[in-house]
């Protein structure tokens, strides 16, 4: 397998205007020591481009800014310890001729970690309000396709295993944070209740709510690869209910929830909670164009044809950021067949590495 491609960065904000061509010429010599090729681009009152590139494929770009900003980027190829140091060795030589020259009016410097593409491990995964966060990852423990999403189950070395559903961090091993917050956050008494969960196919939800005495517990998930993944690598979130499907307390069915909650509804069968555990509140702002919104739409409105009068339904909302999203969802909570409450709570789901919003609704008390 070729080599991943590490890309590192250099940034220096001057608290001046840029002298362009004297910032070129300070740095030349350092490129020319390393035998690299160059090429100038010249754009007047835009400034400089440099491109330096060397025998063994590796280049680095120049880019210098007449207001004061000066970057450099520096692609490589080689993933050895001897690669890394050159590396090393030409950004502190860079760092060190751009202090020498312009030492008096260097604002700020700053060099972040490499990037490093195309490895076998994908270590980047986005936040939810769009940062790019490396992850510690270190193993693919589970990469599979199923009709419905790409799983993947990959270790972290801080979180645990970590789920993976189409790109989306769903549920590391460290996160029973998590699964407290959509079961109520322990304020409720389950015992003896009639519990449905929609999805929750990690198995954490169903795993610590069995241990509360209920009286029924019926999770509905369609995927199962889901399940499959993570009773073999999810252990310390599910435990051994996802062993079997049937248990003393609770059923799991797999199957879509949307003819489930229908059939259930037509049945009259209702339960004392609902919690939905099946996807976050979607991103975009424009609900009556996005079909995820309409999905949830629908969820919501079946889910309150089975709650019982007195019964709460808990779900996950988004980013604590997403402000604009969060406020179309409780937006949605006003057009629901019956009129609902709700509250909110804000927690910190550990392999996130951002809040979380989570919602308790229940149908309001004058409602027959």
């Amino acid at each position: 397998m070729a080599a991943a491609a590490r890309h590192s960065t250099l940034d220096f904000l001057l608290s001046a205007p840029a002298d362009c061509n004297a910032v070129l010429k300070g740095l030349q010599p350092v490129f020319q020591e390393q035998g690299m090729t160059e090429t100038i681009h010249n754009w007047e009152d835009h400034g400089y481009l440099a491109t330096y590139i060397n025998k063994n494929g590796s280049f680095s770009n120049l880019r210098i800014y007449p207001h004061g900003l000066v970057l450099v980027d520096l692609q490589s190829h080689s993933d050895d310890m001897k690669g890394r140091d050159e590396i090393d060795h030409l950004l502190n030589k860079i760092e060190e001729k751009m202090k020498e020259l312009f030492h008096s009016s260097i604002k700020r410097v700053k060099r972040l970690p490499a990037i490093v593409r195309g490895e076998a491990i994908d270590r980047y995964w986005p936040t939810a309000d769009g940062r790019l966060v490396e992850y510690d990852i270190d193993e693919v423990v589970y990469d599979e396709e199923s009709p419905y999403q790409n799983i993947k189950i990959l270790h972290s070395k801080q979180f645990g295993n970590i789920l993976i559903l189409s790109g989306d961090v769903n549920l590391a091993e460290s996160d029973l944070a998590y699964t407290q917050a959509i079961m109520g956050s322990g304020k409720e008494d389950y015992t003896g209740k009639e519990v449905l969960i929609l999805g929750g196919g990690d198995g954490g939800i169903l795993y610590e709510i069995v241990k509360l005495k209920p009286k029924m517990v019926t999770m509905v998930e369609i995927d199962q690869m889901v399940i499959d993944g993570c009773k073999k690598y999810m252990r310390k979130t599910c435990g051994d209910v996802l062993d079997n499907l049937k248990g003393e307390c609770y059923q799991v069915l797999i199957e879509d929830c949307v003819p489930v909650l229908k059939r259930y509804a037509k049945e009259g069968r209702m339960f004392d909670y609902v919690i939905n555990d099946l996807t976050a509140v979607p991103i975009s702002t424009s609900p009556e164009e996005d079909s995820t919104w309409e999905f949830l739409r629908l969820i919501l409105d079946l889910s309150m044809k089975v709650l019982k009068h007195d019964g709460k339904y808990f779900t996950q909302g988004n980013c604590i950021n997403l402000t604009e999203a969060l406020t179309l969802y409780e937006e949605q909570l006003g057009r629901l067949y019956c009129p609902v409450e709700f509250s909110k709570e804000t927690v910190c789901v550990p392999s996130y590495m951002e809040l979380w919003v989570f919602y308790a609704i229940w149908k309001t008390r004058t409602e027959v």
